[in-house]
């Protein structure tokens, strides 16, 4: 089958996305997980040792109503350091002088809402891939503290993110969710929130009250911590603490139990204002308990102390007198229950120990050689030795001080349990990943031994397809595949999900492997039969037939770094600074984008009709409007203190001209089609659409921004007019430094391998509610503007030269090599380096961003292949 090597080179990375994905799918790995049904059952009894008062019921709870307050993006310093102490004066009294106990609580990644959420509630810890799932939150079928109260008969209330709402349907007697994804609301988010209180707490009928507050998460991702916007919003948080904590007090009399107010974040804020990575400002949260049952005395000073957020789980459950949920990996906060008698502070322990102990025999195979399972034996024998001589002697010294011994047994077996637990969260679907990786190591593999065809002057190559998958090794290898298959899923401990698909899905995964591989040593044989292989690598690289085969400086400055490129992905510290290669006051910011904008306008202006010209100056004046309205500069004639909006009209009126730019340059494209002679519409038409891709960038990247997209243009129009066009550099060098420039400029706007790094709040200029779609488009295209912007000069490139032949073909597939070979590669990493300390915080992360270009490059490539072939028509 004869293809032409753009087709060929999009066909490969489309099997190499697929690739990615089935093996993204089995990296990722689902949390430790108790896989006994959620059903009423007796709780663990009391350790006896022959007693007849062995106390076998759950204890009563400690609380009798609970509130909790959580703050998204709430770290720890917004509490505990100086923005505490300026804007916060009643939680900063409660945490110093009152009733409460003070934690430090760290989140692991990926540090988004609704994994924390989850952890909070479960005790476990989500898988990564629930950073995904983030965005359309599914029902959660753990075992949880939610579940477990509403089971119990708990009347529980919902005020806030609507993200509770998908995660617990028909848990709430009362709700009221908003949209978490809005995040240029920062008002009106939390005002749906605080207008129930009044009504709320007036009540009776309610035994927990959950308040989701999202403004100073919305306000991170604006302006970042810095902004001036953070102090307001969290003296409007401490104002919403004393009027929750006023009302409880207010209800509290002496036969009832305390109440209990838990103010808590899901995740930190990072220097940028995001969220979702490892570092210390986005894992470190604060959590306070406040209650009349932890009274301190005179000079008693308490320090924040250091926790895991899973520890919320146990302890919520056993201050409410619930089970522990089956898959918790927490531990019960001590200091809770420190007040009371001993015999109860042993029984919560021993609960807490024996939920983990279970867990842990689930989970691994052999548990029993574990050390905490061993401390946990010998801390429940010392209880059961404890119980006989406690029922002898009630009040006796020795029977507190071996209690003492007791409960410390207990401590240390409950940290040592947590980590064996935490060690072994990551369960890998291996069979999937290697399923994924050889998918993706055959593509690349064809692309590699087409390379001498798919550069050759016609942009064509046989692709053996047909008589592999005729040949008996087809079969064979169909057959094998098929019986590794079976044996895998019927002996495989855990599920895979190759073996949850229908058997027709896997037998077709099956037979595109056998046939790609059989194609694979079809061209193989074909390219080194005969020795002539160094012929047409030589016609392929070398314009005329008789020249050397010695490489020039370009093509060795090509092969090393992309080798370079390769060998770096080893590196954890590289990966996480790769983005390290190169805030300002309001009035030279203003000055920088009024240059900018000016700038862009003349890089780009040149070659439009005189239709969009007038569309792109309009347009760059918008923007500026736009900038002007929600803050970020300044106009001559406006003082610094004018009101801010959300420039929600200057966005659209900026998006009416992306439009019409776009509309002009595809009717031109249409225009080409219709005269096929008619060459200067099309380049013409590909250089609008170029420019409006550009007004698009220049309104959704930052103002600090803009001087970057100048520097990116100014690059193009000086590679172009005095160096790959005088210099007649050919199509795969030329290609090679357009995505190396991509990938740069990728970095240079502000982008890291950290999901902290990516603006969502671009994904809302210009909306004024919250739309799945547009937002996800609008992020995913601010984010990879640069990227996308070289590609697109690419074409116009390519396209501008008449007599260039099967450029775009020739550019799809080194495009397409020049990707498929870190990716191949890093899926190998990974796959070693899966128990690495860093693997979530670094190594998976930039795997996500690798999948994200290697989609890219096959959207890239596709459009390539079109233009082409309208090129060959015209």
């Amino acid at each position: 089958m004869r293809l032409g090597s753009g087709t060929f080179a999009a066909g490969c990375v489309v099997i190499e996305v697929l690739g990615v994905a089935l093996f993204l799918r089995g990296f990722f790995p689902a949390p430790v997980f108790s896989g006994a049904e959620r059903q009423a059952e007796s709780p663990a009894p009391e350790p006896s040792a022959g007693a007849s008062s062995n106390w076998t019921e759950l204890p009563p709870p400690l609380f009798s109503k609970v509130v909790i307050l959580l703050i998204d993006a709430l770290r720890d310093d917004f509490v505990f350091g100086s923005k505490g102490v300026k804007f916060m004066p009643y939680t900063t009294y409660l945490v110093e002088k009152g009733s409460s106990l003070s934690f430090v609580a760290e989140a692991k990644p990926p540090t988004v809402t609704m994994p924390r959420i989850k952890a909070l509630l479960t005790g476990s810890l989500p898988g990564f891939i629930d950073v995904v799932r983030n965005l359309n939150s599914p029902t959660l079928m753990e075992d949880n503290v939610i579940t477990r109260a509403k089971a119990a008969g708990k009347r529980i209330i919902f005020y806030g993110d609507e993200t509770w709402v998908k995660l617990f349907p028909k848990h709430f007697v009362e709700y009221d969710g908003t949209t978490s994804f809005f995040v240029s609301d920062y008002t009106e988010v939390d005002n749906n929130v605080t207008r129930h209180l009044d009504k709320v707490l007036k009540r009776q009928d309610w035994d927990m009250l959950i308040l989701h507050y999202l403004g100073l998460d919305h306000i991170g991702h604006i302006s970042g911590p810095s902004s001036p916007l953070v102090g307001h919003k969290l003296s409007e948080m401490d104002s919403i603490l004393m009027k929750i904590h006023t009302a409880l007090l207010a209800e509290e009399r002496d036969p009832l139990l305390p109440s209990l107010l838990v103010l808590c974040g899901d995740h930190g804020m990072s220097e940028a204002g995001g969220h979702g990575a490892s570092s210390m400002e986005e894992v470190n949260t604060a959590l306070v308990l406040v209650s009349s049952a932890f009274e301190r005395k005179p000079g008693d000073v308490r320090h924040p102390t250091r926790v895991q957020q899973t520890d919320l789980a146990a302890t919520l459950s056993i201050g409410l007198g619930l089970p522990i949920p089956k898959s918790n990996t927490g531990g019960l906060m001590f200091p809770v229950v420190e007040g009371r008698p001993m015999r109860e502070q042993l029984r919560f322990l021993h609960l807490n120990t024996v939920q983990l102990s279970k867990l842990l025999q689930e989970n691994v195979p052999s548990y029993n050689k574990e050390p905490g399972f061993e401390q946990f034996k010998v801390s429940e024998r010392s209880h059961r030795n404890w119980i006989r001589l406690y029922l002898e002697e009630n009040n006796s010294e020795v029977v507190f001080n071996l209690g003492a011994k007791v409960r410390r047994q207990y401590l240390d077996a409950l940290r040592t349990l947590k980590l064996s637990l935490s060690r072994r969260a990551a369960q890998y679907d291996v069979y999937s990943m290697a399923v994924g990786t050889v998918l993706v190591l055959e593509a690349l593999v064809l692309l590699l031994l087409s390379v001498p065809q798919a550069l050759s002057s016609r942009a064509e190559l046989d692709v053996p397809l047909l008589s592999p998958v005729c040949s008996l090794l087809f079969y064979l290898l169909l057959l094998a595949l098929a019986a590794l298959h079976v044996v895998v899923c019927t002996a495989a401990d855990s599920s895979c999900y190759l073996c949850s698909l229908p058997w027709l899905a896997a037998g077709g995964v099956m037979t595109l492997i056998a046939a790609l591989l059989c194609a694979g040593m079809s061209a193989l044989t074909r390219v080194f039969a005969g020795g002539k292989c160094l012929s047409q690598v030589e016609l392929a690289f070398q314009n005329p037939p008789q020249s050397t085969s010695r490489w020039s400086e370009l093509d060795l400055l090509s092969f090393l770094g992309t080798v370079g490129h390769v060998l770096s992905l080893g590196a954890s510290s590289f990966i996480e600074e790769e983005h390290q290669t190169c805030s300002d006051h309001k009035a030279e910011l203003s000055v920088l984008a009024a240059l900018s904008l000016t700038m862009i306008f003349v890089l780009v202006q040149k070659r439009c009709s005189l239709t969009s010209k007038v569309a792109m100056a309009f347009g760059l004046l918008g923007i500026y409007c736009y900038r002007a309205a929600i803050g970020n500069v300044l106009f001559p004639w406006q003082q610094d203190n004018k009101d801010i909006s959300k420039g929600i009209t200057e966005a659209r009126f900026v998006y009416v001209f992306v439009l019409g730019i776009l509309f002009t340059g595809a009717k031109d494209l249409l225009k080409s089609q219709i005269i096929a002679a008619d060459f200067t519409a099309r380049t013409v038409g590909l250089w609008e659409i170029h420019s409006g891709l550009v007004l698009l960038a220049t309104l959704l990247l930052r103002p600090h921004n803009l001087p970057v997209l100048v520097l990116s243009l100014a690059i193009q129009t000086i590679m172009a007019q005095f160096i790959w066009r005088p210099l007649r550099h050919d199509v795969a060098e030329v290609t090679v430094m357009h995505y190396w420039f991509g990938q740069a400029f990728f970095y240079f706007q502000g982008n890291s391998n950290s999901i902290a790094t990516v603006d969502i709040s671009a994904g809302f200029v210009g909306l004024d509610a919250y739309m799945e779609i547009p937002a996800m488009f609008l992020t995913a295209f601010a984010t990879y503007s640069g990227p996308v912007l070289w590609a697109s000069h690419l074409v116009n490139f390519l396209t501008s030269e008449a007599s260039s032949g099967s450029a775009l073909s020739h550019a799809c597939f080194c495009y397409a090599l020049i990707c498929s070979i870190p990716v191949s590669v890093y899926i190998i990493l990974v796959t070693s380096l899966r128990y690495h300390l860093f693997i979530w915080s670094v190594f998976s992360p930039k795997l996500l961003y690798e999948g994200m270009h290697l989609l890219i490059t096959a959207a890239v490539c596709i459009f390539f292949t079109a233009m082409d072939q309208t090129n060959t028509k015209s």
